[in-house]
């Protein structure tokens, strides 16, 4: 299983590379998730930390939920769920607003 994710991590990098919006979005597996976000500042200091934004949930072979983040931490299903191309198609059609730099 292992290894299929991290097949499916450098896949989900090649999506994200070829558009501008989400070319600087990190990727790291947890389980059968593939998390995406961004490094943000921490207050005025030069320190980074991850800024999960959303996630990929694998349901098949070549079938992936969504979820997103929520701000009191917890993620939240919604009702996309497709190929990975479907889904990087989902979050710059509809979800820019959730991945873009703050």
């Amino acid at each position: 299983m292992k290894t299929e994710m991290r097949m499916a991590e450098s896949k989900l990098r090649g999506l994200l590379g070829a558009h501008e919006p989400t070319a600087d979005l990190y990727v790291r597996v947890h389980g059968d998730h593939l998390i995406l976000g961004r490094r943000q500042p921490i207050g005025s200091s030069h320190q980074m930390q991850n800024d999960d934004r959303v996630r990929l949930t694998r349901l098949s072979a070549s079938t992936y939920g969504l979820s997103v983040k929520r701000h009191t931490g917890r993620w939240e299903r919604t009702p996309f769920s497709g190929s990975m191309g479907e889904m990087v198609d989902t979050i710059l059609g509809c979800m820019q607003h959730l991945v873009a730099p703050y």
